[in-house]
């Protein structure tokens, strides 16, 4: 598609714009030109509202969600506001999952869910395993990475996944799941926050069960699956469940663990959705787990 867009002189323009004041300390210009490589950058076509600009300004607006291994920021991506016509790709609001530096943290989660995992190097493996330094700084690289790619291969099968926008190192951007109005920028509950009527419990189980089918279709277990791994959907008159946090995902036949996962994913999902009001036929995990493996069969 051909645009009159000229970047040259869009960045000139930017530059001499910004050039009586320096970037505030919460800013930096759009890390998207480090992105350049496409393996960075999430599944094509992009969305219309990824701001692609390289004038564009990252500003970091605080805070969302803090974690043992990675903490979640919300980040303001725009272009200067004098450039700003309303039109999409202009201004979003992103999240920053920024996975933490080895040095700072011991990664949690047990090196059972790598197992299995094809292409996957022996040594690599081996010293994640045993938790070794060298271990730790693999792991530190890989979960911001896999996660980045898990994202982009849900997203493209179409299961209800934040969109990944790009990755810088450690730093992975994705969709910003919430609202953002006069009140200003709220975050998506995730399940655990919300009271869901009887009604909204039964629909919550059908959209679940269909999203682990889904991922068992493609070979896949969230491995880490419950009310506090799933959003509500807020931008929706009717939320719908959005997964988030998969670096820990699970290959349901390589690894050997896969059935425990996936039992471990549907019984806890179920037990949740139960105690909301959901029907006994809805959310039954043994049923869940038989029907993934129907459709793992079947795909």
């Amino acid at each position: 598609m051909t645009t009159s867009f000229d970047p040259d002189d869009f960045f000139a323009r930017s530059m001499f714009s910004l050039s009586l004041a320096e970037l505030d300390e919460d800013q930096r210009w759009s890390t998207w030109p480090e992105t350049a490589h496409t393996l960075d950058r999430g599944p094509q076509p992009f969305p219309d509202w990824v701001v692609q600009h390289d004038g564009a300004i990252d500003t970091e607006l605080g805070i969302l969600k803090t974690g043992k291994e990675a903490d979640a920021f919300l980040i303001d991506r725009a272009l200067p506001a004098e450039q700003l016509t309303g039109a999409p790709g202009e201004a979003s609001l992103l999240v920053a999952k920024r996975y933490r530096d080895p040095d700072q943290v011991t990664f949690h989660r047990s090196s059972a869910y790598a197992e299995g995992r094809r292409g996957a190097d022996s040594r690599e493996a081996r010293a994640m395993k045993k938790g070794t330094a060298f271990g730790k700084q693999v792991a530190a690289g890989q979960w911001a990475r896999t996660e980045f790619e898990v994202l982009g291969r849900l997203w493209e099968a179409g299961l209800p996944v934040p969109y990944p926008v790009q990755i810088v190192g450690t730093e992975l951007l994705m969709e910003f799941i919430g609202t953002d109005d006069e009140h200003g920028a709220v975050a998506a509950p995730r399940l655990q926050e919300t009271s869901p009527d009887p009604a909204t419990a039964e629909r919550w189980a059908r959209l679940m069960r269909e999203a682990v089918l889904d991922l068992a279709r493609l070979g896949l277990v969230h491995g880490d699956l419950s009310p506090y791994n799933v959003l509500a959907d807020s931008r929706l008159a009717e939320p719908d469940p959005v997964i988030i946090d998969v670096p820990q995902v699970v290959d349901l036949i390589a690894n050997p663990h896969g059935t425990v996962f996936l039992r471990r994913d549907c019984r806890t999902m179920c037990t949740w959705l139960r105690s909301q009001g959901a029907s006994p036929a809805a959310v039954d995990p043994e049923e869940w787990v038989a029907a993934a493996w129907r459709g793992w069969e079947t795909r």
